[in-house]
């Protein structure tokens, strides 16, 4: 045997005996069978395909995989504006439905309708956070955002789950922290925006906004300040994919949607995202008033 043909069939080994534990990841995120095998059929054969020789967790590194194929699945769902694959849709259940009938029964049928509610990537995060325990630090990387945004999302997504929604007043409070930021924004006020922006703010910008003349990574309240003077006039304080934060809007279109995470009173983060795709994926409502 080959040395090629020795890490083909360890990797298959390997990849057969994380398939369980795939297909539990896999339901979780897209709550239909049919789905749960396309997903992980993927994973193989993106798997197959790679150079394993740098990968010190496998297990961990297969999760991550067919984490993101379930990620590129829902928000191809939603863009789609399909009815959610939900455990309301009824599945035969024969020899080869058998896991599907179990994985149901593990996760329980009023837990995957509330799942169904959640935006993809509040879903993500909470399933493989709440459910896999897997770190903020790697799930950061799979939804695109910083790790303390991605710990934002399991939060909220857990408060939903648990049937607590966002308290208004923290809606509010959010809102009034990135309309003051907007309003210094287009006045040119400095001292305005130096006084809504944490001292170790962090913005970041996906590669569209690079393209666009951004730089891809900022920190510090200073330097973020210098970067938003005089600027936002096409911004609006928004809700993005139910969180505050703000949509550019130029010719009647978004154009640029920025994720905003806090601190207390103040701006921690901010996510610049101009990619067409991933913008369309995203549910944003421009707030009036």
């Amino acid at each position: 045997m080959t040395e090629k043909n020795f890490e083909d069939n360890f990797l298959s080994h390997q990849f057969e005996a994380s398939r369980d534990h795939l297909r539990a990841v896999a339901y979780r995120m897209l709550g239909s069978g049919a789905e749960v095998d396309d997903a992980v059929q993927e994973a193989w054969l993106r798997v197959s395909r790679y150079d394993m020789s740098d990968v010190a967790n496998l297990r961990g590194w297969l999760t991550t995989v067919v984490a993101r194929i379930c990620l590129d699945m829902l928000r191809a769902r939603k863009s789609r504006k399909e009815e959610p694959m939900g455990p309301h849709v009824p599945e035969p259940v024969d020899e080869t439905r058998e896991r599907e009938a179990e994985m149901a029964d593990s996760v329980g049928a009023a837990l995957l309708v509330v799942l169904e509610t959640l935006q993809p990537a509040e879903r993500l995060a909470f399933v493989l956070h709440d459910m896999f325990a897997v770190p903020f630090e790697e799930i950061a990387p799979i939804v695109g955002r910083s790790v303390d945004a991605s710990r934002q999302l399991a939060s909220r997504a857990r408060r939903r789950v648990q049937g607590a929604p966002v308290p208004e007043t923290d809606l509010s409070r959010q809102r009034g922290i990135v309309d003051a930021f907007l309003k210094a924004s287009r006045e040119g006020n400095f001292e305005g925006l130096l006084a809504v922006l944490d001292p170790d703010v962090v913005f970041r910008a996906d590669m569209a906004a690079v393209r666009l003349g951004s730089l891809p990574e900022i920190r510090g309240a200073d330097a973020v300040a210098q970067l938003y003077k005089g600027r936002a006039q096409a911004a609006r304080t928004a809700l993005v994919d139910g969180e505050i934060g703000v949509a550019v809007i130029l010719g009647g279109q978004l154009r640029i949607a920025l994720r905003v995470t806090f601190n207390g009173e103040r701006i921690a983060g901010i996510e610049a995202l101009a990619d067409a795709e991933g913008i369309a994926a995203l549910e944003v409502e421009v707030l009036e008033g």
